[in-house]
């Protein structure tokens, strides 16, 4: 796993490479040039962070802390900026995929199929205590006499609360958590009770990916598309379909908060951005060979677009201009990773990225920001 950096250059330093292409200029209309930026003073590899059994599967921010979690099913807690451990919890309660922080609450997604829940105790903020899984217990009492409720699965009843197999993401926003699973649904739950609203058959394949901007939801499938979701009353409504390539997997969904430009990252290793329309539709405009394999995660440090991919490098992307007159590069190449790069989790004082064991700590310059900006003019 690999923070990004914003602190001093000169802090501990133990690595530091770049791995720039002859030409990692990308165009949305193929009318633009310019020259590619990234060397060893403008990012640099801080510390290699061991504490997992397991490889590394996801990363998350939980107030001035950082969360990581692996499939040895435990979750470290690193106290920013020098990332000292400061506990580790949930061993033993399945595999972990995702994590999400609201307040002091902690939500885990397992490939049990379940969500759990894990408050900081109030007599030791270094202890983290299971109150709940989800389905609750009430949830499912209440649900399981009806039989309009339950479905056939092999041999075994299942209530339509219930994930039917991994929870691979995890998103939350206005009162409402989002679960995406490889059961191909959507589910939606109340964050006051933590009871299951609604469950959505939202993808052909197994999601992949979930994010939460400007009231609507987008999930990110291994059907090759990226659905946006609407909430229209008391439940949610499919509002477009964004489309990558055929026999494809979108395995990963981040949006701007800048311009609400939607990207997704794809299994053969293109990176795609979707520009909405005044039409109230998405048009592609950024359709690029972002790494020669697949595209696994997806971050924003600052206006920098991180992408991990399982062939061991991070890149750094820098979009500059609007529309058909709008250019992206790859700025720097974050390499030397001993696996596949399976999330990423930028802070102010780092962007986190996982791969083996490890979490990896890098800095990154705001020069790089800083010397586009000075440069281009269009």
């Amino acid at each position: 796993m690999s923070p990004i950096m914003f602190e001093d250059p000169n802090a501990r330093s133990s690595y530091s490479d770049s791995n720039e292409s002859e030409d990692n200029s990308v165009y949305f209309s193929g009318q633009l040039e310019k020259p590619s930026h990234g060397d060893s003073k403008t990012h640099r590899l801080l510390d290699v962070i061991s504490a997992h059994v397991e490889s590394v599967s996801c990363l998350a921010l939980c107030g001035e802390f950082m969360l990581s979690a692996s499939r040895g099913n435990d979750i470290v807690v690193w106290q920013q900026p020098d990332m000292r451990q400061l506990t580790k919890f949930g061993v033993g309660e399945g595999s972990v995929k995702a994590l999400l922080a609201i307040g002091n609450q902690v939500f885990s997604a397992h490939q049990d199929g379940h969500i759990r829940v894990w408050k900081v105790s109030k007599k030791n903020e270094n202890v983290f205590r299971l109150v709940e899984t989800l389905p609750t217990t009430k949830d499912y009492m209440g649900n399981l006499m009806k039989q309009r409720n339950c479905m056939q699965v092999t041999k075994h009843h299942k209530l339509w609360i219930e994930h039917l197999d991994t929870i691979s993401c995890l998103a939350a926003s206005d009162g409402l958590i989002y679960s995406g699973s490889w059961d191909k649904t959507l589910k939606v739950w109340r964050l006051s009770d933590l009871i299951c609203l609604e469950s959505i058959e939202a993808h052909n394949e197994a999601i992949n990916g979930l994010v939460v901007h400007d009231g609507l939801v987008y999930s990110a499938g291994a059907d090759g598309k990226i659905n946006v979701w609407e909430q229209r009353g008391v439940s949610h409504r499919r509002k477009a379909t964004l489309e990558g390539h055929e026999d494809v997997s979108m395995n990963t969904v981040i949006v701007s908060e800048g311009d609400g430009m939607v990207f997704g990252g794809g299994s053969d290793g293109y990176l795609f951005g979707w520009e909405r329309s005044a039409k109230e539709g998405w048009e592609l405009v950024i359709e690029v060979k972002g790494h020669e394999f697949a595209v696994l995660c997806l971050c924003f440090m600052g206006e920098l677009l991180c992408t991990g991919s399982a062939d061991k490098n991070i890149c750094l992307w820098r979009k500059v201009g609007n529309g058909i007159l709008g250019v992206i590069y790859k700025v720097a190449v974050l390499n030397g990773h001993q696996g596949p790069v399976k999330c990423l989790q930028a802070s102010p004082y780092s962007v986190g990225e996982g791969n083996d064991k490890s979490l990896r700590v890098w800095w990154v310059s705001k020069d790089l920001k800083e010397e586009l900006e000075e440069e281009w003019d269009p």
